[in-house]
């Protein structure tokens, strides 16, 4: 069963730059020990200030790709597309690193199987999120792709309007590390599940050999 390690910033904006930070420490640690560091990133609002922040901080982008962890399946260029965002806000000599999941290829099952084999045999590090209802990453409630244990990559059901490549649970469990960046009064609910290891929400069932819970006040107060 996963331990969560909490730490607890004062607001939204404080817990970005701790996250900014744990990414840059993550990729120093990596890049000394294995010559390489492979960052898989999220989607969602919440960590777009993270990737501004990452400006502040020395890391060597030459030796650093970026995954995705989801994406949803809509035009290059969208404003629902995650990349867009990610390519917004991250510094620019880190934009050339990302690795853009192919959602917008024929072939979405081939697609996804593709992208899995870019992925480096374990991640060094993944950013998640965390939805009120629980999901994480595009692993949402009652979704098939839940159950997936023989793909590293999967197309999931449409969710909230869109269908979603995602990364899956068997991935996630061969990461060095996971972290979580949760913020907002609306989180509260659900973090203390994730924190309880509830397994009837998607990401109670995340197991991580490493992880870590960096939230704002607001998310982690009790009601």
């Amino acid at each position: 069963m996963t331990e969560h390690q909490l730490e607890v910033l004062r607001d939204a904006g404080a817990a970005a730059m701790r996250g900014a930070e744990l990414v840059a420490e993550t990729a120093t640690q990596a890049i000394a020990a294995r010559g390489s560091f492979a960052l898989a990133a999220s989607g969602g609002t919440d960590p777009w200030e993270m990737y501004r922040q990452l400006a502040e901080f020395e890391i060597e982008w030459e030796w650093v790709e970026v995954f995705q962890v989801d994406e949803r399946v809509v035009p290059d260029g969208d404003p629902d597309r995650n990349l867009t965002h990610l390519l917004e806000s991250l510094p620019e000599a880190a934009r050339d690193r990302v690795r853009a999941m192919p959602v917008t290829d024929d072939d979405l099952e081939a697609a996804a199987a593709r992208y899995a084999q870019q992925l480096p045999d374990s991640l060094d590090l993944v950013h998640l999120g965390l939805g009120p209802d629980g999901h994480t990453a595009s692993l949402v409630p009652g979704d098939p792709v839940l159950e997936i244990d023989d793909r590293r990559v999967a197309i999931t059901d449409p969710y909230q309007g869109h269908r979603r490549m995602t990364i899956t649970y068997p991935e996630l469990e061969r990461a060095r590390r996971i972290f979580w960046l949760v913020t907002g009064e609306s989180k509260r609910e659900a973090l203390g599940w994730l924190l309880a290891r509830d397994g009837t929400i998607p990401a109670g069932r995340v197991q991580a050999h490493e992880s870590i819970v960096i939230a704002d006040e607001a998310a982690a107060s009790k009601p």
